[in-house]
């Protein structure tokens, strides 16, 4: 269906019901996966946090590379730098290594990441734009600046909801999506109101709408 449609790629997360007992089963998962749509370029999407799944990523593009025809990189959200690093070096740098986790994003440019995919990025993308740029201009301390402001803000995120809270701060900025799906709960009002409360508090509302 994503070929047909027009999609530019493909990835998928491992399974975490029943969970692949070995890299090479993973693999091969994910070749089942790529090999219905060959047109198109395949990323494993490695979130150990939700899916239970830990092997190495540099692991997986190392055992995927000739398993996996349209493989073209991995999207990493995890907390595991040597292992995303290490990632970026398999096969020569083949492969692209996009970064997800948004509150260390630095960290993943540091390590080469040529890109990044992140829930946050849906309301502050900005506020990112602006840590890539002072990055590719080698100015670290207005990286580290707004790379804390990331940091405080989904600090205050997760004090009120996590990933629902997120869905909140696009209304707040004039973007509504609607409610979240279960198992997530929409945020109450008075929790909406101490979140915009604590984001304006921070100087959220102008610093993450700022571009470079």
């Amino acid at each position: 269906h994503a070929q047909d449609t027009g999609a530019d790629a493909i990835a998928a997360l491992s399974p975490s019901f029943f969970k692949p007992a070995s890299v090479h089963e993973l693999v091969a998962w994910c070749a089942e996966v790529a090999a219905a749509a060959p047109k198109l370029p395949f990323y494993y999407y490695h979130m150990p946090a939700m899916t239970g799944v830990t092997f190495p990523a540099a692991d997986f593009l190392a055992a995927a590379a000739d398993k996996i025809p349209t493989l073209a990189g991995v999207k990493f959200t995890h907390e595991n730098l040597m292992d995303f690093g290490r990632s970026g070096e398999v096969a020569g740098g083949k492969y692209t290594m996009l970064f997800g986790r948004d509150e260390i994003l630095l960290g993943g440019l540091a390590l080469g990441a040529k890109g990044a995919v992140g829930s946050t990025y849906n309301f502050a993308a900005p506020l990112y734009l602006r840590i890539i740029d002072a990055f590719n201009r080698g100015d670290l301390a207005a990286a580290r600046r707004d790379q804390m402001r990331a940091m405080d803000f989904i600090a205050v995120l997760d004090r009120h909801g996590g990933l629902a809270a997120g869905k909140t701060a696009m209304k707040l900025i004039g973007v509504d999506c609607g409610a979240v799906r279960l198992p997530l709960r929409v945020v109450s009002a008075a929790t909406e109101a101490a979140l915009r409360a604590d984001l304006e508090k921070i100087g959220f509302f102008e610093y993450a709408s700022k571009l470079p």
